[in-house]
């Protein structure tokens, strides 16, 4: 069960941010004053009750908290719900030391009685298995260059002093041929970033088309 069990209201709110606003379970938990955990099991019952947003108009509060909180079915044969399995996937691809042990926990918390580990890991598998993960991309030949910086810095060791000093690290990537550009620099600002692709095409020896960014806030 969950350790917190919110209002009708929030519970349309919880609903409107993440599937109306597109608001991640953090943002819409700071939004509503709940915990993320909350967040997490009111979508989850919103969606083993296959609701979708907008709510139909003809669903009260007390109708939403029935379908929501109904009664715990004792019956062995019960239905189990489905844990939401695009969520965890997202959350495997967006935060790097994330894993399906962690994920496991936390589904397990909000639901004792659910999936043990490795059925929870194979239920998984199977449904990833229905994504379809491929999207062809044609490039031509000099056309784009796409760029943007490492997630991770680079630890530079000063020989003399022993201090250490994270640096940037500048990809620039051709989109037909792949040809790759790296460099490191102290810092993400305007001088080294335009100083990256300046020293990029002295070493590729041309100039694309056009430049494709990633979310860079330089």
């Amino acid at each position: 069960m969950p350790k917190e069990r919110v209002t009708m209201r929030k519970v349309r709110e919880i609903l409107r941010l993440a599937w109306s606003c597109g608001q991640s379970r953090t943002a819409a938990a700071r939004s509503c004053g709940v915990s993320k955990t909350t967040v997490t099991d009111t979508i989850r019952r919103a969606l083993a009750a296959k609701l979708s947003w907008p709510l139909p108009c003809y669903l009260t509060d007390d109708a939403l908290e029935d379908l929501l909180y109904p009664p715990r079915n004792l019956s062995p044969n019960a239905s189990r719900a489905q844990p939401d399995w695009k969520y965890l996937n997202n959350e495997l691809v967006t935060h790097k030391n994330m894993t399906l042990m962690l994920l496991w926990q936390e589904y397990k918390e909000l639901d004792p009685e659910g999936y043990q580990y490795s059925q929870f890991c194979e239920l998984f598998r199977q449904w990833r298995k229905k994504l379809d993960l491929s999207m062809r991309q044609e490039h031509r030949a000099g056309e784009k260059l796409f760029l943007d910086y490492c997630g991770q810095t680079l630890p530079i060791v000063n020989p003399a002093t022993g201090e250490i000093k994270d640096a940037q690290v500048f990809v620039a990537v051709m989109g037909a041929s792949n040809f790759t550009f790296v460099e490191a620099t102290w810092s993400q600002a305007l001088p080294d970033w335009i100083g990256s692709h300046v020293r990029a095409f002295a070493f590729m020896g041309a100039v694309p088309m056009c430049l494709v960014p990633d979310n860079l806030l330089c």
